[in-house]
């Protein structure tokens, strides 16, 4: 009885509350219309009325409201309340009202009140400085014209604070206040004052239940969580809220590899110390560390337990680790893997699930579930986004052919020839194995995105009495001879077969000028990976006394070289073979330093033999590989046909080198290891040695090695002398000192360098590094020694674009004295341009 009643009264209190809002929002504005909530009545709408639509078309919103002239309505009804609803999700107007005007009999005369919301004419930041107004601008993407909801002040409020919050600002204060448009009706103008107040940073890491790891590891893997620490440079304590939640799921994945499978976060707070401090306490449950007990292989076929149990390399004992079973089972960056192992035999359809079967107390007992499939063929071929570059250039390099076996070694392989090309972006090569279980059947896209790769060099000054100083040098990366003649294929040159051109013409005024031009053909006669390269040089230089010329050396060089891939011992193995022919004409030309050998012509002709190992992954940024390369050069034993007494001194030096020889042998290698993530361990080696068939006719000046400072060639280095740079030192400072700088004859050199990328764009890759190198010169063979060398390091920063290659500046210390000086080298400055080999 006393529910009965208690629901009555309550009922009651509600219509009569519900009676008295439709006066207010939808009775008569006079109140003399009263509408009985219990007995509704039907009308007709004799007329409609719209008030305070001083921007917007009447008609249009009494359409909206879905009202029409001598329809039936029920008052009350459900029609008013669905016509105001749809008046709001238009979002222009910020109060509705829905008034009974007048009632005629059963006509009824219904009025639509409602209040415009204004538009957004423009916006500004107060508190903060012009490019930070710039970024915010962007991020919250304000449109003028735009009707000012509070949605959208809270969402312009939202991405202001979330934008500061990632960098530190967790307390960051946004005030958005409406300013009334002097100018434009209905706008208003938003001022969003921002006080990013002050960077929030962890003073204190405090860990509970870390008992079975250390607490130096357990902070070790929270990477963005770190405490205040005075020198923290490379890992701030700044608080970021979602890098604190992504280090939470680094930490128990971390425990989960120790074998802690049970590991969780039983509770975490993060809590004000001061406006400037947080602390963050983190209690962990840890739980038992699991070992393996049994691993049992089911369902395959082709391969036996112990063959698979050979590649997955986990024991019984070893410690439970999810990360690294799944790891060799599906991709192992590091060796090999199950999933190599089938799919790289064709079973694209394998598949592998590790199920845990049994838990005895520490120990696992997991059982691989094997789906081996049929083996897949390659159906279709499918290559997109090549809009430059000719398919046939792209399908030559790609090592999945129709008919053949799937094989996602190939595909790997595929994806790394396509990146060295240097024709496509090697970040957003998309592979798509697309398989057809029903017929077993593949087929595979190749998603390319072409970037620019021609490259123009241009340089020039003013240089007095000699004149302009310029270079312009041009590089065509892909080019194409045979649609020289078709105009309609110039973009803008004739371009897409995979050739390369370049010309460089380089002039200091009348002292010295050097023309070059190269061609290469890398696929001769289209059908095998046979190179092709052809290249034309000349070179004068003139020496002065005032205004009089007093000697001259012209050379004049052409070479022509074949080169092709290796299929042994592997085939990241190619060779080159290349026949050169020189001719140094001197005319009283004193610059040599070499004895009295200052006029006369000299034939340099050079047969050069390289072979070389490419693994790297990409050219501009390589994470993963190596390059190894062994060069020869040899002139013919002219001396040992000539019946002439090179050891008598009536030989004149114009005789004595009239056929320049020697062998020349040359080693390079690099290699580079991905440490973690895009942080790149580079190390490179280098060693030359240049040698003489007959000791009494000796080398001359020729072919030597100069080494110090950037490793650009110098003008001057017209001998075929090799320059190897050595940062920290000055160009050219590490030279024998008894060869008067003519330079020595073998050489080695060590580079270990740190490099991380900034950016990978490939319109503006950037990479900054931090290295060390030694590196020395000696004037005979008996002198050398591999550890006695010139140290320095240093850091520095690279930037790839492809309109003008690689681009780069370091800083090195020198700790040692160079030849002949007595202070260390100290502190230099570099520049480089282009890919240093050496």
């Amino acid at each position: 009885m006393y529910t009965l009643l208690t629901f009555i009264s309550i009922w009651t209190f509600a219509i009569t509350t519900t009676y008295a809002q439709f006066g207010t929002n939808y009775g008569s504005q006079s109140g003399k219309y009263k509408v009985d909530y219990g007995t509704p009545v039907e009308y007709t709408i004799a007329g409609i009325d719209v008030v305070g639509a001083d921007f917007n078309d009447k008609n249009a919103l009494i359409n909206i409201a879905g009202f029409k002239v001598g329809e039936k309505i029920k008052i009350p009804g459900d029609a008013i309340s669905k016509a105001v609803k749809k008046l709001w999700r238009l979002g222009i107007v910020g109060d509705v009202q829905i008034n009974v005007t007048e009632i005629q009999g059963n006509d009824v005369y219904l009025q639509i009140a409602l209040k415009e919301r204004p538009k957004l004419s423009k916006f500004y930041f107060e508190g903060v400085k012009k490019g930070q107004a710039k970024t915010l601008t962007d991020k919250v993407q304000l449109v003028r014209g735009r009707i000012v909801t509070e949605s959208m002040i809270r969402n312009t409020q939202n991405l202001i604070k979330e934008h500061y919050a990632e960098k530190g600002f967790k307390n960051t204060e946004v005030k958005i206040v409406r300013e009334k448009d002097p100018v434009l009706a209905n706008s208003v103008i938003l001022r969003i004052d921002v006080n990013k107040n002050s960077k929030v940073k962890i003073e204190e890491l405090k860990l509970a239940g870390v008992e079975e790891l250390t607490e130096k590891k357990v902070k070790r893997k929270l990477k963005k969580t770190k405490e205040k620490r005075f020198g923290r440079i490379f890992t701030p304590s700044k608080f970021i809220a979602e890098e604190y939640k992504n280090d939470k799921k680094s930490l128990i994945e971390y425990y989960n590899e120790e074998g802690f499978r049970d590991a969780e976060i039983v509770r975490d707070s993060v809590y004000d110390v001061t406006d400037k401090l947080v602390n963050v306490e983190i209690d962990m449950y840890e739980g038992k560390r699991y070992y393996y007990r049994s691993i049992n292989w089911t369902g395959n076929y082709k391969y036996t337990d112990e063959q698979l149990g050979r590649v997955l390399g986990i024991s019984p004992g070893d410690v439970y680790n999810t990360t690294e079973l799944n790891k060799r089972l599906s991709f192992n960056p590091n060796g090999a893997d199950i999933s190599a192992l089938y799919m790289d035999d064709g079973y694209l359809f394998f598949n592998v699930t590790p199920v845990e079967v049994l838990v005895v107390g520490d120990s696992v007992d997991i059982e691989m579930r094997v789906f081996e499939g049929e083996q897949a063929y390659i159906s279709k071929i499918i290559v997109n986004g090549n809009t430059k570059t000719s398919d046939h250039v792209v399908y030559r390099e790609i090592r999945t052919l129709p008919g053949q076996k799937f094989s996602r070694a190939d595909l790997i392989r595929t994806q790394r020839e396509l990146s060295t090309l240097g024709y496509f972006d090697p970040e957003t090569i998309d592979i798509q194995p697309k398989p057809n279980m029903s017929n077993g059947t593949v087929d595979i896209q190749y998603g390319l995105t072409e970037k620019a790769n021609d490259q123009i060099e241009l340089s020039g000054g003013w240089g007095g009495f000699y004149g302009f100083v310029g270079t312009v040098g041009l590089v065509f990366n892909n080019f194409s001879l045979r649609n020289v003649g078709d105009f309609s294929k110039w973009r803008p040159l004739p371009s897409g077969d995979g050739q390369r051109l370049q010309l460089r013409v380089q002039a200091s005024g009348i002292q010295y000028q050097t023309y070059s031009v190269s061609f290469t053909e890398p696929w001769l006669g289209g059908r095998k990976p046979n190179s092709l390269t052809v290249s034309y040089n000349y070179s004068n230089q003139n020496s002065y006394s005032g205004n009089t010329k007093i000697g001259s050396l012209g050379i004049n060089a052409a070479t022509v070289a074949l080169g092709r891939r290796l299929k042994w011992p592997d085939d990241w193995f190619t060779m080159s073979n290349s026949l050169s022919f020189m001719v140094y004409d001197l005319n009283n030309w004193f610059a040599t330093g070499f004895g009295d050998y200052n006029n006369g012509k000299s034939y340099n002709f050079t047969f050069n033999t390289t072979i070389s190992r490419n693994s790297i992954d990409q050219p501009t940024y390589p994470r993963r590989g190596s390059q190894v390369s062994l060069s020869i050069s040899l002139t013919p034993p002219y001396s040992l046909f000539q019946d002439k007494d090179f050891s008598s001194s009536e030989i004149s030096d114009e005789d004595r080198y009239r056929w320049v020889e020697y062998n020349k042998w040359m080693f390079d290698n690099a290699w580079y290891q991905a440490i973690i993530g895009d942080l790149v361990l580079a190390t490179r080696a280098h060693m030359g040695f240049l040698n003489a068939y007959n000791e009494d006719k000796g080398l001359g000046p020729f072919e030597r090695f100069i080494m110090g400072g950037d490793g650009l060639t110098q003008q001057f280095a017209l001998l075929g002398t090799e320059t190897i740079g050595l940062r920290g030192y000055q160009n050219n400072s590490i030279v024998p000192y008894e060869t008067n700088g003519l330079g020595g004859v073998v050489y080695n050199k060590f580079v270990m360098e740190l490099r991380y990328p900034v950016s990978l764009n490939p319109s503006a890759t950037i990479y900054v590094l931090g290295f060390m190198e030694g590196g020395n010169n000696w004037a005979s063979f008996d002198e050398f020694n591999p550890f006695d060398l010139y140290k320095s390091a240093g850091f520095g920063a690279r930037i790839f674009m492809p309109a003008f290659g690689m681009l780069g500046i370091d800083w090195a210390y020198g700790f040692d004295a160079p030849p002949g000086q007595r202070d260390i080298s100290g502190s230099q400055f570099h520049f480089t341009i282009g890919q240093q080999l050496r």
